[in-house]
């Protein structure tokens, strides 16, 4: 028998329930339970931490980020942008020789070409953040967690989400979090 209420873990019939979470003290507790619950195959899950910790997405088993891909197809994107954009203009609405230059050039509109692919990588790399981190997301059911609010000062959290095959139950996952040292579980309602 668990020695925690089935009130706290149980949830109510109309409600939904988007995981349970647990805190954490120190880097090296949270870094630890970060690599534990990666290798017991749960894949639907968080850590939350007040400061970047290195080495942390190894830690996750998480693979690399597809911003910098998105952020180099926004930059040739930009840059054939560019390379149309003064080609038309130059050669083909309005040919104009200035200088005994020729129509066009990649060296001669070089600060355009620069500029657009500069400008183009931004919006890559801005709309590649809200697509994959989902946002705007205006509220997150872990802002109803008490505890949540000292991840910004000095608490470190990890959550394990409802919707990974693991899960089972909520005392299955309170347990497991338990047997890492995580303290102040709670059951996260959606």
């Amino acid at each position: 028998m668990n020695d925690h209420s089935s009130q706290d873990t149980q949830p109510r019939r109309e409600e939904r329930v988007f995981g349970v979470a647990c805190s954490f003290r120190s880097v090296a507790e949270i870094f630890h339970a970060a690599e534990r619950i990666r290798d017991a195959g749960w894949k639907k899950w968080d850590v939350y931490t007040p400061f970047p910790i290195h080495g942390m997405d190894a830690a996750m088993g998480l693979p690399r980020s597809p911003i910098p891909r998105v952020t180099l197809l926004g930059g040739i994107t930009g840059f054939v942008t560019g390379c149309l954009l003064t080609w038309y203009t130059n050669s083909f609405d309005y040919p104009l020789i200035v200088g005994a230059k020729p129509y066009w050039s990649v060296i001669y509109p070089f600060p355009v070409l620069y500029e657009c692919t500069i400008l183009f990588a931004a919006f890559g790399t801005f709309f590649g953040q809200f697509i994959f981190n989902r946002l705007p997301r205006h509220h997150h059911p872990l802002f109803d967690v008490p505890q949540f609010v000292r991840v910004s000062d000095d608490a470190f959290m990890v959550v394990l989400e409802v919707s990974d095959p693991r899960f089972g139950n909520p005392d299955k996952a309170y347990d497991f979090l338990a047997s890492l040292g995580g303290q102040d579980i709670t059951l996260v309602r959606d």
